[in-house]
């Protein structure tokens, strides 16, 4: 288990005030100006050194996402910093709780990944029904400002830097970076086509690194521990600490900082009191949000809850929003019902998506009754293949990938639900016939 020393997030649970003054004292804002005079190629460096990889689900090196951006803006076109505090996967809760008790990590962190980028200002796109963390979020702001952190001369280290908190409408199509940045510029939340990438055009055509919550809050902790700090935690290529949000089927269900690589069955012992009725009890868990395919109880077991881990058995960490699912589960209404969701969240631009979305559910349905040909479980399997990969964003690769990974691990449930139901439309047409 990580010991207390080593967590970056000390107010997680909300036992301390989230004010500066509390905020300063558990040791943010120390001496920040220092941190900056390192340099921003410095900076990028470390964090490259230091291995974390993007938190909102994709894993992409951070500190190479920072180092695409141009070196001297043009003075027409300023570099921006936006940071998604979306956060509408089904299943994700970590950011919010960073929001609601730690803001000024995030806010810190802000400044220091903005000065890295040469940004001129940050936007923190934050979920609309995420009302009381926006509250927090806008104080905490407020706060920063009126202490001279953020603003002219930033921590008094002659840079300039702006933050700005923006209220999203709750659509989770927004939590797609580019949607994200339609959204903040007032249009629908609909993606863009890249290239170009935000890195090029993004923000008002301006050079844009979007980043997660989690991804900048870090940020000046491994700057002021070290980068080989940070790296001494998880596996190669996964490393550092990170936010699992543990819902479902366990005794405890909690976010807690660990760190990565953590193995599944520990996860669970240490921070969940174990699987809900044991863990023969267990079925499946669905490891990184509604968005990754499930994995059987007997494969995740002893599986290292990193990136690559969890690649190797078909499935990804994504947010690391682990949803635990014991035997009372009707593991296909949940899967149907996840189909719903993506259905519902379509913003329908892409043909595979806005058709294929509705059709995949309607289908889930009534492969959940049964009512449906030993067939169509194969011709479902080869729509999901048709949609993924064929969409502007990822949503329709989330849309189909729950499905797949149920048709490849309970396949034989399906096909036992349409057999039950054929034997019962038989059985009324065999007795009037006696």
């Amino acid at each position: 288990m990580l010991a207390d020393k080593d967590r970056i997030f000390t107010n997680l649970y909300g036992f301390q005030p989230w004010g500066l003054k509390a905020a300063q004292a558990r040791g943010d804002w120390d001496n920040t100006k220092k941190l900056l005079e390192i340099g921003a190629d410095t900076i990028i460096d470390r964090m490259k050194a230091s291995g974390l990889r993007g938190r909102g689900g994709a894993g992409f090196p951070t500190g190479t996402k920072w180092g695409f951006m141009p070196k001297e803006p043009r003075p027409d076109r300023p570099n921006f910093l936006v940071i998604n505090a979306d956060e509408s996967e089904p299943g994700s809760c970590k950011d919010r709780e960073i929001i609601r008790h730690d803001p000024h990590k995030l806010i810190e962190g802000a400044l220091v990944a903005g000065f890295a980028m040469r940004a001129r200002a940050a936007y923190i796109y934050i979920r609309g029904e995420y009302i009381r963390e926006a509250e927090t979020l806008f104080a905490a702001v407020a706060e920063a400002y009126d202490a001279g952190l953020i603003g002219k001369n930033a921590c008094g280290s002659g840079y300039d830097f702006d933050v700005f908190v923006h209220r999203g409408a709750g659509a989770y199509i927004c939590g797609e970076e580019t949607a994200m940045l339609e959204s903040l510029e007032g249009k629908k939340g609909q993606p863009r086509l890249k290239p170009p990438f935000p890195a090029g055009a993004g923000l008002y055509g301006c050079p844009t690194t979007v980043n997660n919550v989690e991804s900048i809050a870090v940020a000046p902790t491994i700057l002021r521990r070290g980068p080989e700090w940070f790296a001494s935690f998880g596996a190669e290529n996964n490393r550092g600490t990170k936010l699992f949000q543990i819902s479902g089927h366990v005794n405890k269900p909690c976010v807690v900082e660990d760190a990565m690589s953590i193995p599944f069955r520990q996860l669970i012992e240490e921070h969940c009191g174990g699987i809900r009725g044991g863990w023969d009890n267990l079925l499946a868990v669905i490891p990184g949000g509604s968005s990754v395919p499930l994995v059987p109880a007997a494969q995740i077991m002893d599986c290292p809850m990193d990136f690559d881990g969890l690649k190797a058995l078909g499935s990804g960490l994504g947010t690391a929003a682990v949803i635990v699912m014991d035997k009372s589960t009707d593991i296909v209404r949940a899967i149907s019902r996840i189909s719903y969701f993506y259905k519902h969240e379509s913003c329908g631009q892409c043909t595979p998506c806005r058709e294929g979305t509705g059709w995949m559910w309607r289908v889930m349905e009534r492969l959940r009754t049964g009512d449906a040909d030993i067939g169509e479980i194969d011709t479902l399997f080869n729509v999901t293949k048709q949609i993924e990969g064929h969409t502007i964003c990822a949503l329709g690769d989330a849309a189909a990938w729950p499905i797949q990974g149920l048709i490849r691990h309970f396949r034989p449930e399906l096909e036992r639900r349409i057999a039950e139901r054929q034997g019962d439309d038989f059985a009324p047409m065999q007795e009037a016939a006696e």
